[in-house]
């Protein structure tokens, strides 16, 4: 099967949003990030900052799910807290797009689990803590000395939401086909090899 759709996972600071953009350049293909959200938010009629913390927030347990399909008064969907309605309808959004689109790059909100059966390719943004602090302080105006705190929770919000949601591992290398650590080659380097790979594995 053809790599149609490169799917990007990253650690928080390793600039895989960045590499994503450039790998969508380079391509001339769209690249999905936090459009992803904003298309969440129209479809359900509310604002983008009140979905945005909701996004990545720990879903419900299974056990607890079930508590809540009981609940006769309201429907399954009805009763999920809104961090679950998210990724479902986060998750929709994404094979419909998979389904309109020939090429795209996704960063984030657990692609290659979504898209595993759509031909992605996936890869993994990883990088030393050092120099993703300094990536938070010197890019994202993050302040030094939360900037270690900040980061610690970040990844373990990322790394919570693709756990729950996809029951697999976020930092498990073995299920990605490309792992790049950005921090030694850079966000250019980390997009040309991206590129060049997806263009092999496609014969283009």
């Amino acid at each position: 099967m053809k790599k149609r759709i490169i799917t990007i996972e990253r650690q928080y600071g390793s600039g895989g949003s960045v590499i994503g953009k450039l790998v969508s350049e380079k391509l001339g293909i769209p690249c999905y990030n936090r459009q992803i959200l904003e298309m969440t938010a129209e479809k359900c009629g509310l604002p983008t900052e009140s979905l945005e913390t909701a996004e990545e927030n720990v879903p419900t347990s299974f056990l607890y799910s079930l508590l809540l399909a009981s609940n006769t008064s309201k429907s399954y969907e009805e009763s999920l807290p809104l961090s679950d309605k998210v990724f479902i309808m986060e998750s929709d959004i994404i094979r419909n797009l998979a389904k309109q689109q020939e090429n795209f790059v996704l960063v984030g909100r657990c692609g290659n689990y979504i898209l595993e059966d759509e031909g992605c390719f996936s890869v993994f943004i990883y990088g030393n803590k050092e120099k993703r602090i300094k990536r938070a302080v010197e890019d994202y105006g993050v302040e030094p000395k939360k900037a270690e705190t900040f980061l610690r929770k970040a990844d373990k919000r990322r790394e919570t939401f693709y756990n729950s949601n996809s029951g697999r591992v976020w930092q498990d290398k073995d299920q990605y086909e490309l792992c790049l650590n950005s921090a030694e080659l850079g966000d250019e380097l980390c997009a040309d090899i991206i590129v060049s790979t997806f263009r092999k594995l496609n014969g283009i």
